[in-house]
């Protein structure tokens, strides 16, 4: 098991209690999905997926679900003012805003990204937020220039506003097509950007958390072994069972915690009354994310 040490990468090292819990650990809200969360809808429904549904949803789930979180990763696209209008973080809980304009295309939701520059870090701080995201697309037969200039530019433009700077490097296939090493690429990504400047470092699981417990725990050690500061894993691909353990596997290799979405509410889209089912379902899945992140960071 990871001790925490003096040379332990947490949230108390950092300056990040703004987005932690008191342990040093992180255990954030994402609720930042965009097209991949209409698709989610529509697997529900015959009709057109609008707008609306997506900010209400998100609204109410940053409403119900905050409290138990130490953050709350927004996208300005649907719902950042909304849920700042309604008052829907809780205190206790960091506004984190999402900086990155997505591209579609080729059959993704998002097959390349940008900074969003009409997410001004000025403002969005002045609506309250302490962070902002970044995702950042990896391909292995992509220059690493290009990726390298934008989180530099990124972690600039957090610096400038007194933000918090998260990156998100996410593995996708070559453009070119043919084989590829997805659990490589993501070592390669946090070799890469890892130690650009970031304040947190957000990773994909290793093997979507279903390779052996040898497999994730070495692969999340070459993670904290290239990051330069701390880092937590994201949800996507995980299935929902499987990502508590992969959240503490993580831990115990020298991640700090999570910020993931789909483990905690994807199961409740669709549901006849989805603030019940965010109460029933979601906050005891997000409690206990939580727990493991203080008893494991904490050991």
């Amino acid at each position: 098991m990871t001790d925490i040490t003096d040379e332990t990468p947490t949230s108390r090292r950092y300056g990040l209690a703004d987005v932690a819990r008191p342990s040093g650990g992180f255990a954030m809200l994402a609720v930042d999905q965009r097209e991949a969360m209409r698709a989610m809808f529509a697997e529900h429904q015959s009709e057109p997926v609008t707008d609306a549904q997506l900010r209400d949803f998100k609204v109410a789930a940053t409403r119900v679900l905050t409290p138990y979180a130490s953050a709350v990763l927004v996208d300005k696209q649907f719902a950042f003012d909304a849920v700042v209008d309604a008052g829907a973080v809780a205190s206790t809980c960091g506004l984190i805003a999402a900086a990155d304009h997505f591209i579609a295309g080729n059959g993704e939701f998002v097959t390349a990204v940008e900074i969003d520059h009409d997410v001004d870090p000025a403002a969005v701080r002045e609506q309250g937020a302490v962070a902002m995201k970044l995702l950042v697309i990896h391909r292995p037969d992509e220059a690493a220039s290009g990726r390298i200039e934008m989180v530099e530019e990124f972690v600039d433009r957090c610096r400038a506003a007194g933000l918090v700077s998260i990156i998100e490097p996410v593995a996708k296939a070559p453009r070119a097509g043919g084989d590829w090493d997805s659990e490589a690429c993501i070592i390669e990504a946090a070799r890469e950007l890892g130690s650009l400047g970031a304040d947190l470092y957000k990773a994909e699981v290793p093997f979507k958390g279903q390779g052996s417990e040898d497999e994730i725990r070495r692969a999340c050690a070459e993670i904290t072994a290239a990051v330069s500061s701390p880092w937590v894993v994201l949800s996507s691909g995980v299935p929902a069972d499987l990502f508590p353990r992969s959240v503490e596997l993580a831990c115990r290799e020298g991640a700090s915690g999570f910020l993931a979405g789909r483990a905690v509410w994807a199961s409740v889209i669709g549901s006849d009354d989805v603030v019940r089912d965010l109460h029933e379902v979601s906050i005891p899945r997000l409690q206990r994310l939580g727990q493991i992140v203080d008893e494991v960071v904490q050991s």
